[in-house]
């Protein structure tokens, strides 16, 4: 049984959450069972909680989803958890993009979420199974960030009375199986967070007596009593356990290495063994050079990633899904010039150019890509063109230009950036995105100069 105080402790921290400012609606009656509330998310929720005038904790969140998420609920939450937790250095980003079901959201991913390295991603969207369990896995093997799923609220009346046995549901019957057997089984087999809003939800609908269009503008979006409701089911579980004993800073997918203790300067080198896929270098006050794996971090193919493309004109749909390359890439600035489209966009030609490459070749939409270089390779099932031209029932303008860029997540030599605000650590990420496993870090520097820390992060799958 949940311990009182911590009880006390989850009603009291919801209570200030509610305070700010009085419910226009109905405020709910079960927000969910006290002793799960904010399971699986006490790194992140330590971190705020902990937080203080002279130690300002950095915590990154990131809300994903489809439209739903774009939704003000989210601004909500955004502005609950600024309240709650003013010491914080709190970054957070939506990058939810309307329309995309898990299907498209499985490519977009690759320049959203996982370069982002959040330390929280909150999570909501529709479509197949199997990529949602994608995103969820690759979110486990390339960030160390916890994850708060969401189900899908009630949207019909009738789903008062769906099945709920999840011994007995099947993907025939996709709501009842996506809500009662495979959300619920991939937050436990991930460890993840999980709002329960489909009973939450429809709990509420039976407390009020309204019908499930109530709380919606259309069959599924929200109004303002839907967001309201959301939002306030999405801050119960950002909660902070007193029961949950943790080091956010040393725990088991972060560790924070002091000098000295760990690491020390010889011959004008720091030779430092770590396991996982990123480091970050705490408090500098010379420059130093960094060598992982005996290499520059720009050497390092894995430590590059694409940005989104570039919205269709007028949304912020990507017109595409995604970029590869076969080569290794430079840190630069992609353009996709439009040469030529037919007015339903399905057939196109280009020209690709690099602001370090230059001219890189072109191509067509019909034909998979790869740039003279290597560094860039388009896959004719990554267009999004054929669904923004369905949508928006528009086609490009002439001389169209698609844009990215191609970021290095690493740094070859660092220097001491100027002192950052009071409270907030001085942090310097070495490199992201290496392949989880084992590597050797080497800061090479001929004044020696003092070094706080090493900060090694380590996703829990490989």
């Amino acid at each position: 049984m949940i311990r009182h105080s911590l009880l006390l402790s989850l009603c009291g921290a919801l209570a200030v959450s509610a305070a700010q400012p009085a419910a226009p609606f109905p405020a709910p009656k079960n927000l969910g069972d006290p002793a799960t509330l904010g399971l699986n998310i006490q790194r992140t929720m330590t971190l705020l909680a902990t937080s203080t005038p002279v130690q300002r904790n950095t915590v990154r969140v990131l809300f994903y989803g489809q439209s739903i998420t774009e939704q003000e609920w989210t601004k909500e939450v955004t502005a609950d958890l600024r309240r709650r937790f003013p010491n914080a250095n709190l970054l957070i980003e939506n990058r939810a993009i309307g329309g995309h079901s898990s299907q498209l959201l499985v490519k977009t991913a690759e320049a959203d979420l996982y370069p982002f390295q959040p330390d929280l991603m909150i999570f909501y969207v529709y479509g197949s199974h199997t990529d949602y369990e994608s995103i969820i896995r690759r979110t486990r093997e390339r960030t160390t960030a916890e994850i708060l799923m969401q189900t899908d609220h009630a949207t019909k009346d009738s789903d008062l009375t769906e099945p709920t046995d999840p011994a007995k549901v099947s993907p025939a019957q996709w709501n009842s199986f996506m809500n009662y057997k495979f959300l619920p089984e991939t937050a436990r087999k991930y460890g993840c967070g999980l709002v329960d809003q489909r009973n939450l939800w429809k709990q509420y609908l039976k407390e009020t007596g309204l019908s499930a269009t109530n709380l919606l503008k259309d069959g599924v979006h929200l109004n303002a009593h839907g967001n309201y409701l959301m939002a306030e089911m999405v801050k119960a579980q950002l909660v902070h356990r007193p029961d949950v004993k943790m080091d956010p800073m040393n725990c088991d997918t972060v560790k924070t290495l002091p000098s000295g203790q760990d690491f020390q300067w010889k011959d004008g080198k720091i030779t430092f063994p770590f396991d996982g896929t990123r480091v970050d270098l705490i408090g500098l006050v010379a420059n130093v050079s960094v060598r992982i794996d005996g290499k520059k971090p720009s050497e390092i193919p894995e430590l590059y990633s694409f940005t989104r493309v570039s919205g269709f004109p007028g949304s912020s749909w990507p017109c595409l899904l995604k970029v590869d390359s076969q080569k290794p890439r430079l840190a630069e600035d992609w353009t996709l010039a439009v040469t030529e489209a037919s007015p339903d966009l399905k057939t196109l030609k280009f020209e690709l150019t690099g602001s370090k490459t230059g001219p890189d070749g072109a191509g067509t939409r019909a034909e998979n890509f790869v740039s003279k270089s290597g560094r860039v390779a388009i896959n004719t099932n990554d267009w999004n063109l054929d669904f923004c031209y369905k949508v928006f029932k528009r086609t490009l303008p002439a001389n169209h230009k698609m844009k990215w860029r191609a970021v290095l997540n690493g740094q070859d030599d660092v220097k001491p950036a100027g002192a950052p605000a009071p409270g907030i650590e001085s942090a310097t990420t070495l490199a992201h995105g290496l392949p989880n496993g084992k590597h050797t870090l080497e800061l090479l520097s001929d004044s020696q100069p003092t070094i706080t820390a090493l900060r090694v992060y380590r996703p829990s799958m490989k």
